[in-house]
């Protein structure tokens, strides 16, 4: 993809369809001003073949939080959707607890959902003050990314300040009350934790950094994380959305459409830059044990350059498989034997579709299943004292 000239007007309009930031952008970051967009249709949806990995049910229960919505559903990846709560408005990320516990991200506050009762346990409100109100929508106030300690004594959620900074909160996860608030950086889209649980990651889409919190002392440190620069400012559309971090050593992994892979090193904030080769506007990041690398590519800037929606899987030694997506998704994640990758159609911006993605990794089959509305953070559902795939 080679640096774009400024997008005429004519073209915004198809480009913001397929894209997931704010007011359109070159590769320089110079931004043109917002573009109102239509839905994209939702893709026609292909039942999962009963002979096909994941497809079977033994991969076990999704559960994907609704962003157009109050709800978290539950799905059999062979049957499609078997259930909802209501955890309240907007959900956007959430984390599983080995515990049982789904910890939920909604504009109203964190949701505590028992996932075999399949019943609302709590809602914990936010302490961060200025939120506006309770509303849906990519920039609505509340929780965006949220994560488990490893011990699971705590719960971290990114709470979006409209105009302003953001705030990683921590809930103690015993009496269910927020316990800590450390400023992070605008819009934190996306929330990890250290393997060895000292430091917290937020990172701020808006703000084009990672702040890692440390979770003793509650010291804050930014690193930047703007591999185009950031001159585009708020405008600009090449900006951090999702955060990996990789098992082996701890670093952060952030794709940058399709094109490059920043490499973070969290204890002393130098990063590196790979090449990657999917050649589209990327959010949905997650990373396996072994070190595998899936990225949700959204679809292009530029459709004149660039390349449509696509998963990449990208192995630890840097080789990459780029499958095409039918439409925009957001998030993805992986089933516990490794063969199927979930992603969400939910879409932080218009263009989103109500359902899930299933691709087989070897084939590279993909099917697709109606699933709740507007389905953005997914997880895989483990009984109590179940290790982590």
């Amino acid at each position: 993809m080679r640096p774009a000239a400024l997008l005429t007007a004519a073209s915004a309009v198809g480009v913001l369809v397929l894209t997931g930031c704010t007011a359109s952008a070159d590769r320089d970051g110079r931004a043109d001003a917002p573009v109102s967009t239509p839905v994209l249709q939702s893709p026609p949806l292909r039942a999962p073949a009963p002979d096909r990995p994941g497809a079977e049910g033994g991969d076990g229960t999704l559960l994907v939080s609704d962003f157009g919505s109050d709800t978290v559903t539950f799905v059999d990846p062979a049957k499609g959707a078997t259930g909802s709560v209501k955890v309240g408005v907007a959900p956007y990320g959430l984390a599983l607890g080995g515990d049982g516990r789904a910890w939920v991200a909604t504009a109203e506050g964190v949701a505590v959902v028992d996932t075999q009762r399949r019943a609302l346990l709590a809602r914990i409100p936010y302490r961060t003050p200025g939120l506006g109100p309770v509303t849906g929508g990519e920039y609505r106030g509340g929780g965006m990314g949220i994560a488990l300690a490893p011990d699971g004594r705590h719960a971290y959620v990114g709470v979006n300040v409209p105009n302003g900074k953001g705030v990683l909160e921590t809930i103690d996860t015993t009496t269910l009350k927020v316990t800590d608030a450390a400023p992070v950086g605008r819009r934190p889209f996306d929330v990890d934790v250290a393997p060895d649980g000292r430091e917290v990651y937020a990172t701020g889409h808006d703000s084009f950094d990672v702040t890692v919190v440390d979770t003793h002392s509650r010291r804050t440190r930014r690193i930047e994380v703007a591999p185009y620069g950031t001159e585009g400012g708020l405008g600009s559309w090449l900006k951090p959305h999702y955060t990996a971090v990789r098992p082996a050593d701890g670093r952060l992994l952030l794709p940058f459409e399709g094109e490059r892979l920043v490499v973070v090193d969290p204890r002393t904030g130098a990063s590196t830059i790979e090449r990657m080769t999917a050649n589209t506007h990327q959010h949905g990041a997650t990373v396996t044990a072994d070190g595998t690398l899936l990225v949700v590519g959204t679809g292009p800037i530029d459709p004149s350059e660039d390349d449509g929606p696509s998963l990449t899987v990208r192995s630890p030694d840097g080789r990459e498989t780029v499958i095409p997506l039918p439409g925009p998704h957001e998030n993805v994640t992986v089933s516990p034997d490794g063969r199927t990758a979930y992603v969400t159609g939910g879409f932080t911006r218009d263009g989103y579709w109500n359902g899930i993605t299933l691709v087989d990794l070897k084939s590279r089959a993909i099917s697709q299943l109606p699933v709740g509305s507007r389905p953005l953070g997914i997880a895989v559902l483990k009984a109590p004292g179940d290790s982590e795939p």
